[in-house]
């Protein structure tokens, strides 16, 4: 798997710019990857990166950036998001589409999208398709990668993700060549707060609660995939890229 595309104007916002732009494509992807935190949408969105071009872009990357502190102008909205968080608040949804609406530059690339995270809730959904309108653009699909949830908490407990890259990793599924080290950057991978064994149930709950009417949603509008997401990475790429087809696969 290549390393993650240059995403500086995704994860720092406002006047930044990324230093390599992702290659112009004839007919760019625009994607929404749904499902509950563990089942493989990380890694999916890097395959799927890789073979369309368009750059992985997660809302989650922002809040921890965010929350890190190493953003030099943070926006209003970025900063009420972070005082939110430190609340242990949800981050409201007015503020999440702020956030996303300062980098429309990032969902107008040449190179297409693939949104990790976002919308999470059908009001997200409903904004995300009035601001493509407004830029007349479209949503290709919302990919759903589905698998039992005692299979998801196993798959939580084993992620790594790199402190700097934020490449995902797992370390049964998909080990680092050298443990506890990314292949991408060399930088330390560490288990994420979010990934251990009571905030996973607290995430799936909450996936179930606000996140699953997002299917029904899209199924209204003609545009879910659903995937299973069992095996090996390449097994459910595979799927993936099968589903999309000829939408996808043949670019």
């Amino acid at each position: 798997m290549e390393a993650p595309r240059e995403r500086t104007a995704w994860l720092q916002g406002g006047g930044a710019v990324c230093r390599t732009p992702p290659r112009a494509v004839a007919q760019p992807s625009r994607l929404v990857l749904l499902g509950p935190p563990g089942v493989g949408k990380g890694t999916q969105a890097q395959l799927l990166s890789a073979h369309t071009g368009a750059c992985a872009l997660s809302t989650g990357d922002i809040f921890r950036i965010a929350k890190s502190g190493t953003v030099e102008h943070p926006s209003p909205a970025m900063r009420t998001a972070v005082a939110c968080m430190n609340r242990g608040e949800l981050v409201a949804d007015d503020i999440v589409l702020s956030l996303v609406h300062e980098r429309i530059r990032c969902l107008t690339c040449r190179g297409g999208f693939l949104l990790d995270g976002f919308p999470r809730t059908v009001a997200q959904a409903e904004a995300l398709d009035q601001l493509l309108q407004q830029e007349r653009l479209h949503l290709d699909a919302a990919l759903c990668y589905e698998l039992p949830a005692e299979t998801i908490l196993a798959r939580l407990t084993g992620r790594r993700t790199c402190r700097i890259c934020k490449a995902a990793f797992h370390i049964t599924h998909h080990p680092p060549k050298i443990p506890g080290f990314c292949d991408h950057c060399g930088a330390p991978l560490v288990l994420r707060a979010d990934d251990e064994p009571d905030a996973g149930r607290v995430r799936m709950a909450a996936f179930l609660k606000s996140t699953a009417p997002l299917i029904s949603y899209y199924r209204g509008h003609g545009r879910i995939r659903m995937i299973d997401a069992s095996g090996t990475p390449d097994d459910v790429f595979r799927r993936t890229l099968a589903t999309l087809h000829p939408t996808v696969a043949t670019r």
